[in-house]
């Protein structure tokens, strides 16, 4: 189960009607977001959780480009989820609040994991049965059609699932996603082909946002409780971010191209330990995760050792000290995560099945046996975007980063 925590998004919308990124200022519509940690359940397991979905990401990647609609993706271990980022979601008339993992590996907008759907007279039974798996998670039911309300944002007649059976979900009500449309093909079982709209879609369509933009702002925390990100819908907002927004566009290798997939080479110091390849922007994955070949070499230059409590790669003080940048270059743009931000919050050690004495690294194995990485060597997750503003979109098919004032923290 999660543990409840308040973590304040701003949603706002544009006043203007551009087609590139608008710069959003007002008016400001809150919604409550919040980081949770499933520290109920005792140890969190980051690494096992990240590397299965990692699998799952990638198969399901795999089968939509080979026309293999397969919403199963195989046997995989299903477990609770660790960390993510919660967004209150009102689904109904009058609106049942329902709390949604923010998702950019997945578009499917479903509820029902912990409090039941309450059917209002704005729900539409479409008789659509539904399903998808995600690797370590996984929910079944059927499709409605409802009003959904993001803050003051209202989206009329959105496809919902409504989940009759759930499995890895303990403290939530289903996910919020808002990863590229074309994600929900095959999510309905009589008609396979068939894509849902998303969320961010309708927002488009109906007119409430000028284009299909979503950008995100996370800063680093060192608790299980703390407001720390806004989520803006339909453009950009300058005031959270540094410097210059600049944009990579969509990669076009499978299967990372299935998601929000860029290219991107990574150096540890001067040392390159990543050629330029694809890999996967991903908010429900918390850690950095590479190629097996490129983190054997992280792991030789930082000189850390496997640590056998956690899964993760542990160092000492000394080490730390010495800690080089890891550089991401994106486009031809360099991102720096600092040594800070290359560790785990210390302060938040205890709950990972660490002591609060050592240091332990973010950066991880992707896990299956990917030297060649089958076209997703990389997925940046949550550790990437506390320090970096993102953008994801839709519209001129790209992502986004720019520095935050977070970029440099030393909170960890």
């Amino acid at each position: 189960m999660f543990s409840a925590v308040s973590l304040l998004t701003t949603v706002l919308f544009a006043l203007s009607t551009a087609s590139s990124p608008v710069e959003i200022r007002s008016p400001l519509i809150t919604l409550p977001f919040a980081r949770s940690l499933n520290t109920r359940d005792g140890t969190l397991n980051l690494l096992q959780h990240d590397q299965a979905r990692a699998t799952a990401l990638r198969g399901r990647g795999i089968a939509t480009a080979a026309g293999e609609l397969d919403r199963r993706q195989g046997s995989i271990l299903v477990t609770n989820e660790v960390a993510h980022y919660i967004a209150a979601v009102g689904i109904g008339s009058p609106a049942t609040t329902y709390n949604l993992i923010v998702d950019t590996g997945s578009s499917n907008t479903w509820v029902g994991a912990g409090i039941p759907y309450e059917v209002t007279s704005t729900s539409v039974d479409t008789g659509e049965p539904v399903s998808a798996t995600y690797g370590n998670y996984s929910f079944s039911g059927k499709e409605y059609t409802d009003t959904v309300t993001l803050g003051c944002l209202t989206i009329t007649q959105q496809s919902i699932g409504v989940a009759s059976q759930s499995a890895g979900f303990s403290g939530v009500d289903g996910i919020l996603g808002i990863g590229p449309e074309d994600l929900t093909v095959g999510t309905l079982t009589n008609e396979p082909s068939t894509g849902i709209p998303t969320v961010t879609q309708n927002l488009y369509t109906q007119g409430t946002i000028p284009a299909e933009i979503v950008g995100i702002s996370f800063e680093p925390t060192t608790t299980t409780s703390f407001t720390n990100g806004e989520l803006t819908f339909g453009g950009v907002d300058s005031s959270k971010y540094t410097g210059t927004l600049n944009y990579t566009p969509l990669t076009t290798t499978s299967p990372a191209s299935r998601y929000w997939g860029i290219n991107e080479s990574i150096a540890y110091g001067g040392t390159t330990i990543l050629s330029t390849t694809a890999g996967i922007v991903d908010t429900g994955t918390t850690l950095i995760l590479i190629a097996s070949d490129a983190f054997d070499q992280y792991r030789s230059l930082t000189g850390a050792v496997s640590d056998s409590a956690t899964g993760m790669l542990r160092i000492t003080t000394l080490q730390y000290i010495a800690l080089q940048n890891l550089n991401f270059n994106i486009n031809g743009v360099t991102y720096t995560l600092t040594p800070n931000g290359q560790i785990w919050p210390r302060a938040l050690n205890t709950y990972i099945g660490g002591s609060s004495s050592c240091v332990y690294l973010v950066v991880n194995d992707i896990g299956v046996g990917s030297n060649s990485g089958s076209g997703l060597y990389f997925v940046n997750g949550q550790a990437f975007l506390e320090r970096f503003y993102s953008v994801f979109d839709t519209t001129n098919a790209r992502v986004g980063f720019a520095t935050t004032p977070y970029t440099d923290a030393i909170t960890n």
